[in-house]
């Protein structure tokens, strides 16, 4: 099992309504695709939130060949469509990581 995770640092200005989209639209086009079976979305505690929340949303694919389709044919579309939404006013990094038990 692949676990690609996207954490994101949101901007103070937008974080509720980002966070409605992110639940109600964003995780919901990336499940469609097919390559992920689940997702997980965390809010981390113990961060600076002077400038706003940061989450972290975790996608599970049963195989790295899916999160490689993942990433090769539909990923640059997600990222057109946040960055059409919602500008510069977030900041999000992405890892990869294998469960090992």
């Amino acid at each position: 099992m692949i676990i690609y995770n996207v954490t994101t640092k949101v901007q103070q200005s937008i974080a509720n309504e980002w966070l409605q989209w992110l639940k109600k639209e964003h995780v919901k086009d990336i499940l469609s695709t097919g390559c992920f079976t689940n997702y997980t979305i965390v809010k981390l505690l113990d961060v600076d939130e002077e400038e706003g929340p940061t989450y972290a949303v975790q996608y599970f694919a049963e195989s790295q060949a899916l999160y490689n389709l993942y990433i090769g044919k539909f990923a640059p579309v997600m990222r057109s469509k946040a960055f059409a939404l919602w500008g510069n006013k977030f900041l999000s990094f992405k890892s990869l990581m294998q469960i090992v038990e």
